[in-house]
């Protein structure tokens, strides 16, 4: 089997290249992370408030509905 040294020489220089490279990607993937758990963080946050508003609005109609259930005359039979 015959050396191809250009080949050789890119592989080299591939490897080289990337172990230079690893501790800054590093960062950039850390950074890239810490940011989609921030946002998924805020949307979760912003999913539990909307809950809650509904669950708010559905109960205060619920409790006028009850009002004028009790408050409307009754029918005799």
């Amino acid at each position: 089997m015959k050396l191809h040294v250009p080949s050789f020489l890119i592989g080299v220089t591939v490897g080289a290249g990337g172990a230079a490279i690893a501790p800054r990607l590093r960062e950039v993937a850390v950074e890239l992370a810490s940011t989609f758990y921030k946002l998924t963080d805020a949307a979760v946050v912003r999913v539990a408030r909307g809950r809650e508003d509904l669950s708010d609005l559905l109960a205060e109609a619920r409790a006028r509905a009850r009002v004028r259930i009790a408050h409307a005359p009754r029918a005799e039979a």
